[in-house]
């Protein structure tokens, strides 16, 4: 199997794990599903939240989050030998891909648009 099909596979078994994930939640009770429903966070185009509305919680919400979606980056990419922008890449898209409708999801512009 080539290094690019074993990080996609990788990937999608992420993009799986990361979306059969139980909510998490933050010290404030603010979930992960509550805070995209109420427009709070976004998905971005490099695999990544971000904070679209300050609210209380929802920054160490997506710090939480986003460091935990790096360690599992980094430890895709060392298994297959290759560097964490390349997983990064191909686990945004499936991220992107899978949202639900109504995420908030980064445009390629940069701005946040609804996914339909």
């Amino acid at each position: 199997m080539t290094s690019m099909i074993r990080i996609f596979a990788a990937a999608l078994m992420l993009a799986a794990v990361v979306f059969g994930m139980p909510p998490e939640a933050s010290a404030q009770g603010l979930s992960l599903d509550a805070a995209k429903a109420q427009g709070l966070v976004g998905e971005r185009r490099n695999g990544y939240l971000a904070v679209v509305k300050n609210a209380a919680g929802v920054k160490a919400l997506v710090d939480s989050i986003n460091l935990k979606r790096r360690q599992h980056y980094m430890g895709i990419a060392r298994q297959n030998g290759t560097n964490l922008q390349a997983v990064e890449a191909i686990v945004a898209q499936k991220v992107l891909q899978r949202a639900k409708s109504g995420t908030l999801v980064e445009s390629t512009s940069g701005s946040w648009v609804k996914k339909p």
